[in-house]
């Protein structure tokens, strides 16, 4: 096992000690563990983002393997769970915390009142558009970082990020849904999660 000054000091050495202390204490809370949210996850916790905040209420299955950040001994496993114990063994020194919920209006100004930086990362339209209308609402001072459009395995520079609004910002092509025979992929969907955690270590950072 790695120690905390250890890991702490890889990290400094790639990114300076400045650089480091803005990542360790930013707060960051993910809504949705698939194939968007467990990526972002990943690459947050590898640069040391120091606390994150997992949110799902859905167990792994099968049918999540071809895209997202879990094996088939998480199969059955809340994506709570199953995430958090991967992001432990990159660094076992971040403060995770999850909530196995389904996020709803009622529950949405208790979830993200601690985080400086929400990232959507829900599959359903109807999940999306409540979370950002609840966000932009009630915490409008908040950046929020959501994503539309990833499907299948088309142009990869499709794929961008664009300012919406002065805290809002939205990754993707913005048109292409999930159809038969062109579906959610890991590349494309790796893609557009990674624009979104490279966005938010640029607010971080900023």
């Amino acid at each position: 096992m790695l120690t905390r000054e250890e890991i702490n000091n890889a990290l400094e050495e790639r990114h300076t000690k400045e650089v480091q202390n803005r990542l360790t204490k930013a707060r960051v809370a993910i809504a949705g563990l698939g194939g968007l949210g467990s990526n972002v996850a990943f690459a947050l916790a590898r640069i040391g983002v120091g606390h994150l905040h997992l949110i799902d209420f859905d167990k792994v299955d099968i049918t999540n393997l071809n895209r997202q950040q879990y094996f088939m001994r998480h199969i059955g496993m809340y994506k709570t769970d199953a995430l958090r114990a991967e992001l432990t063994d990159i660094n076992p020194y971040l403060e995770i915390k999850t909530d196995c919920v389904k996020v709803t209006e009622e529950n949405l100004p208790a979830l993200f009142a601690q985080a400086g930086i929400i990232c959507e990362a829900f599959d359903d339209p109807e999940a999306k558009a409540m979370l950002a209308n609840g966000i932009l609402e009630l915490y409008p001072e908040k950046f929020l970082v959501a994503a539309s459009g990833m499907a299948g395995y088309g142009e990869s520079n499709a794929i961008h990020t664009r300012r919406i609004t002065e805290h809002f910002y939205l990754c993707g092509d913005e048109k292409t849904e999930p159809s038969c025979g062109n579906g959610l992929m890991a590349p494309r969907v790796a893609i557009c999660a990674a624009h979104e955690a490279n966005l938010i270590t640029e607010l971080i950072l900023k």
